[in-house]
């Protein structure tokens, strides 16, 4: 969960990249993969007076820290962050992808009364919720864990010891980590996720799972492993307690009629008046609750976002991540796309279309980490290495129905 001052957004840019393969660990599971470097001990040493006066036990220090190595790839995957430049269109069409709808109508089937009970106790959509889950860990995919997560303490470690920007930071969440084990929570080998240390279905930092974590499934621990209930109970309060969601409102609607001057906060009814409607035709609900005005794309579509949306942001900082969110719990509730295309958009590919896709890249030599129609950072770098061969412009890694083509036609 995204805090405002932490460096999360570089977590979730980075998560489907950011583990070892399970079969690449050494047989301490707290191990890393190098030998800790010269002045690693001596700062362990230091740091863990400072851990027993923060309450952790001599037990629960010897169980994680006392054999730890720094995992010292964290630094590489910190200075190496993938970047794809997408556009806002291409943003939105691999986050609202054939496969996470198709996957969250099936995630919400599953768990239609686990939902129900969120939106009775919390007030926040089902869409919402089931949104964040497919992004952040495609709906709790154990293939995720397994091939994309890392244990956590020795990047913590890594991060307390040798990062100094944010030093203060990362030994608060070492802590925060121990004191997850001090709690019985969780163990050290279970606690698996991004390089910097978030976890679960919802990705949580050490931090959140401490303090907004709940029980939601009362089996005597807070986890955001294994069982969703936890994970999603705890994001819904997470974005009441601090996005302040509000419950009943909706996130906001795609709108036509915007021109330069449509700015403030404004009830619906007054953007209504104002000669603003929503692109689908139905009147406003709530004609009372207040919104702004956003255009992200000149000549694309219009939207007035309500304080929902900013609840969502609460989560990552990003308007565009915010959008994807909302956007992909609308149509995995039966919503349609954006009526309004974005300037040079493409539709986004079919389910079908992708892993078409992924086959015709793998067989010509590109690697593109699977071919079930999921496009992650491996589908990306492998569609930009492919572009950079054909010389298509721009090799930007975003995998259309131009790119689809052209590999039909061979080239």
């Amino acid at each position: 969960m995204k805090q405002p001052d932490s460096p999360n957004k570089l977590t979730r840019r980075a998560l489907m990249r950011s583990g070892l393969a399970a079969s690449t660990l050494l047989a301490h599971p707290l191990a890393s993969l190098a030998k800790a470097p010269p002045g690693f001990d001596q700062w362990r040493d230091n740091f863990r007076a400072r851990a027993i006066a923060k309450g952790i036990s001599e037990a629960t220090w010897n169980r994680v820290m006392g054999r730890i190595e720094p995992d010292m790839s964290v630094f590489n995957q910190m200075r190496n962050q993938p970047e794809f430049n997408e556009q806002t269109w291409q943003y939105i069409n691999r986050r609202v992808s054939d496969w996470r709808i198709i996957a969250g109508k099936a995630a919400l089937k599953r768990n239609e009364a686990l939902f129900a009970r969120i939106e009775q106790d919390y007030g926040v959509e089902r869409g919402t919720l089931l949104a964040l889950w497919g992004v952040e860990s495609a709906y709790g995919d154990p293939l995720v864990q397994q091939n994309h997560m890392r244990p956590v303490f020795p990047s913590l470690a890594a991060l307390a010891w040798n990062e100094p920007r944010r030093r203060a930071y990362w030994e608060t969440e070492l802590i925060n980590a121990l004191r997850i084990v001090e709690r019985g929570w969780s163990t050290p080998e279970e606690m698996r996720g991004s390089w910097a240390g978030a976890m679960g279905h919802t990705q949580w930092m050490p931090e959140v799972w401490l303090n907004v974590g709940l029980d939601y499934d009362h089996d005597g621990r807070v986890s955001p492993f294994g069982n969703p209930d936890d994970a999603l109970g705890s994001t819904a309060r997470y974005l009441v307690n601090r996005g302040k969601y509000r419950r009943g409102e909706h996130w906001g609607y795609e709108v036509r009629g915007a021109d330069g001057s449509s700015n403030g906060h404004r009830a619906y009814a007054a953007w209504a008046n104002a000669g603003i409607s929503r692109a689908d035709g139905q009147p406003f609900p709530q004609p009372n609750a207040t919104a702004q005005m956003w255009v992200p794309v000149p000549g694309g579509p219009q939207f007035l976002l309500g304080p929902n949306f900013y609840s969502v942001r609460s989560y990552n900082p990003s308007m565009n991540y915010a959008l994807a969110i909302c956007h992909l719990g609308d149509r995995i509730l039966g919503g349609p796309p954006f009526i309004q295309p974005f300037p040079g958009s493409e539709r986004a590919l079919t389910l079908a279309e992708v892993q078409e896709m992924q086959v015709r890249l793998t067989k010509a030599g590109f690697d593109t980490g699977g071919t079930d129609g999921r496009v992650g950072n491996d589908t990306m770098k492998a569609i930009r290495d492919y572009q950079t061969k054909a010389g298509l412009s721009p090799a930007d890694g975003y995998g259309g129905l131009k790119v689809l083509a052209r590999l039909r036609q061979g080239g």
